[in-house]
């Protein structure tokens, strides 16, 4: 890299430097996690260049997936980084995230086990500061029809859950269901509000016609699921 001390404007680097230039050259693989930064930003500050400015952001978060699960605060702390450069980072980022769920929905719509459908839903789960359940909504051959926050309540008040939980899978003429929540806390043990959801949950099922798979928990990178540890009851 050219003497940044000087010369703080990419467009007077060598252009073989130039991140821009580098990607259309040798191919995005061939960028730092800071040059690619430096593209989304285009232009820095005063005294520092778009690559400064990025490598600041990169060294103050670690990585990607760090930079999209952080509060806004943490953001507005780093000098120059404006509302249109905020955006543009936070747009590229769920455009990642969207990325990897679409292209792990195509390659594992039929769910043949836990860490089939762990697969697609953790990059959605696994940073969420608050719990979140999920419904994974499958017709006969256990092929996806659709995933879709549970409508009502938590697994602390199950009967609410429990019943928009049917009503949709009834709508969308599902023949099996998969429910998933997070631990925020990173725990993948089942708690015992947990344990009687799931119960509850089975026992309904059967009545209905459903099939539930599995209810699984996620905590951080690790999850727990009921039917492989033979507790769906």
């Amino acid at each position: 890299m050219p003497n940044e001390g000087k010369l703080t404007g990419i467009r007077s680097w060598p252009k073989d430097d130039r991140p821009r230039e580098k990607l259309l050259r040798k191919g995005p693989g061939a960028l730092s996690n800071s040059e690619l930064l430096a593209i989304l930003l285009r232009t820095g500050v005063e005294g520092k260049s778009a690559i400064d400015l990025a490598r600041q952001i990169v060294e103050k978060f670690g990585n990607f997936r760090n930079m999209s699960h952080t509060d806004m605060r943490e953001w507005k702390e780093i000098k120059g980084l404006g509302p249109a450069k905020l955006a543009q980072i936070m747009a590229a980022l769920e455009i990642g995230r969207r990325f990897r769920e679409d292209e792990a929905l195509i390659v594992k719509q039929k769910i043949a086990s836990a860490q089939d459908i762990i697969e697609i839903i953790l990059p959605q789960m696994r940073d969420l500061k608050t719990e979140v359940s999920k419904v994974v909504y499958l017709n006969s051959d256990n092929r996806i029809i659709d995933i879709s926050d549970a409508a009502l309540g938590t697994v602390n008040h199950a009967m609410p859950i429990i019943r928009e939980i049917f009503h949709s899978a009834l709508q969308k003429y599902a023949a099996a269901i998969i429910c998933i929540h997070n631990h925020p806390s990173g725990s993948i043990t089942p708690s015992p509000e947990d344990k009687t959801f799931t119960m509850e949950l089975t026992a309904a099922g059967k009545l209905m016609g459903i099939n539930v798979l599995d209810h699984i928990i996620i905590g951080g990178d690790s999850f727990y699921s009921f039917a492989n540890d033979g507790a769906l009851g």
